[in-house]
């Protein structure tokens, strides 16, 4: 049975636990305010009513890929590409390119920063390997100019960082929307757990202090993680409506 991503690939052991897929978003939700082409999720109004259900609905497609067998996951990147196109006929315009792109290089970066922060470095050749499953997800996507390797895209991430972002009101109203469905003490946790995560210069942008809060508190909650303690402070830190969802995060033990 041939699958889309190896079954020993660091690819899967990343996107297995809740806690790394968690950072892996945060860190998403935060740059994606700054898209500049984050008003076609406003089109939809998907986004902003309900952002949580949104985050959870993409790890579903993200986990059709990641963990599925080969075919299964083609059909599950070819319904993203239907769901988007049907988006653009019913819109009378095109999602542009670069922005399918930045999509799938903040997946690549929140990937890589997540499992560093929470696990350990990856080696030159796991890095690879990270951007070689989402560099097959884009060709499938039919996405032009793509770096064929993790150096190339090192280039082009940062080209992107500079030339797609900006904080407009959909930036503003998004970190409104975050904070009226997490509640301010989950929303300030939010923020400072998105500074962990992000390149300077999205945390410029959103004007956002260099360093978290949180730091000291990394190596506490990994310790809770040996200790089988992890899901409890899950459990406080996060909304208990998503609690069922939050439990089927973790595949990977």
């Amino acid at each position: 049975m041939e699958f889309f991503v190896s079954q020993g690939s660091i690819v899967r052991r990343i996107w297995g636990k809740s806690d790394t897929v968690l950072f892996i978003f945060a860190g998403s939700a935060a740059e994606f305010a700054l898209n500049k082409a984050v008003d076609w999720l406003y089109y939809t109004g998907k986004l902003p009513a309900d952002p949580i259900g949104r985050l959870f609905s993409t790890v579903t497609y993200a986990r059709g890929i990641i963990f599925a067998k080969n075919e299964d996951a083609v059909q599950t990147i070819d319904k993203i590409n239907f769901i988007h196109k049907a988006i653009e006929k019913e819109r009378g315009d095109v999602i542009p390119d670069w922005s399918y792109r930045d999509v799938l290089f903040m997946l690549i970066h929140y990937s890589i920063a997540a499992f560093e922060l929470l696990e350990r470095k990856l080696t030159d050749e796991e890095k690879e390997e990270v951007y070689n499953v989402f560099y097959r997800t884009g060709v499938r996507m039919e996405l032009r100019e793509l770096p064929t390797n993790y150096k190339d895209w090192l280039i082009a991430r940062e080209k992107h960082l500079q030339d797609d972002l900006q904080r407009s009101k959909y930036t503003i109203d998004l970190f409104r929307q975050y904070k009226k469905h997490l509640g301010a003490a989950r929303y300030k946790i939010l923020v400072e757990a998105q500074i962990l995560v992000l390149p300077e210069k999205v945390k410029e942008l959103l004007e956002f202090r260099k360093y978290s809060l949180l730091i000291p508190a990394v190596p506490v909650y990994k310790l809770t993680r040996k200790l089988n303690l992890d899901a409890l402070v899950k459990k406080i830190l996060l909304p208990s409506a998503y609690k069922k969802e939050i439990r089927e995060l973790d595949i990977v033990t």
